[in-house]
């Protein structure tokens, strides 16, 4: 019978992107294994969320986007009910501080210019934005944003890949990864 083999394991609590050469430090995979952990996930982000931010959810229906929503206004501090905007085109949810979180869809605008008759400027002045089918607005977007790309991956089960573009989500997702795995 052959020896076991010894794994050396390390246990640094410091994110090395180095460790791993698929993803940068401006990007961050997790895996769903319920609509329950894709809540909590999105309480961890919505917490780090102030006035001005913009989250780009991209991915095709049914893979999560609005559970994902769901906890970013829950951990953001909303007491109110989150449900899709896909006919209202945009809800808002309030803290007991009065700021606003907006949580746009997209999937049923017909073009840019009905787009800009939203103000989403005014929205980001008054809290952070969270735009499902971001890619139908990426003329309008801020060239800084958090996107993330949602996939189904079976029943239960989402990817989720988040990738910061610009200084501020940069920080974020280092605090992100921070709450969500324990790791900077």
């Amino acid at each position: 019978m052959p020896a076991p083999v010894l794994l050396a394991v390390s246990h640094s609590l410091t994110y090395n992107p180095e460790r791993m050469p698929i993803l940068d430090a401006n990007t961050l995979e997790f895996f769903s294994r319920s609509p329950e952990q894709t809540r909590r996930v999105g309480m961890r982000l919505g917490a780090l969320l102030e006035p001005g931010d913009v989250i780009c959810l991209q991915g095709e229906l049914g893979t999560g986007k609005t559970t994902l929503v769901q906890g970013l206004a829950q951990g953001w501090g909303s007491l109110d009910p989150v449900s899709s905007p896909t006919f209202v085109l945009v809800n808002l949810y309030r803290r007991p501080d009065a700021h606003c979180l907006f949580h746009l869809d997209a999937y049923r605008l017909e073009s840019i210019q009905e787009a800009e008759e939203l103000d989403m400027d005014d929205m980001l002045e008054q809290g952070p934005l969270v735009i499902e089918w971001a890619e139908r607005l990426a003329a309008l977007l801020p060239r800084e944003r958090l996107w993330v790309q949602m996939t189904y991956q079976d029943e239960e089960h989402r990817a989720m890949l988040f990738n910061a573009l610009g200084g501020r989500y940069s920080q974020i997702l280092v605090e992100f990864r921070q709450a969500v795995y324990g790791v900077i």
